[in-house]
């Protein structure tokens, strides 16, 4: 799932263990800020959205398989129109 990331995401997911947030320069990887765009996988998204920390989805960059998971109609209430945002 590709999604818009917020503030409430990032936090969510460093207290999940997942820092998205620090850099780390020996991979390339600059951290994330609200805003940026990033791939979570659907289960994790869905304890988010549990948890009302979901980050909104670029319905157009997300895989049908993610289907299997949850419902389309979740799915577009969730959603963010346009992925040139």
């Amino acid at each position: 799932m590709c999604v818009k990331v917020t503030e409430e995401f990032l936090k969510f997911s460093l207290n999940r263990g997942n820092d998205l947030i620090t850099p780390v320069p020996e991979y390339d990887f600059p951290g994330l800020k609200p805003g940026d765009r990033w791939c979570v996988c659907a289960l994790r998204w869905q304890e988010a959205l549990h948890e009302g920390a979901a980050a909104p989805l670029f319905l157009r960059a997300t895989h049908e398989a993610t289907l299997k998971y949850m419902s389309r109609s979740l799915l577009e209430e969730h959603g963010v129109d346009d992925f040139e945002e």
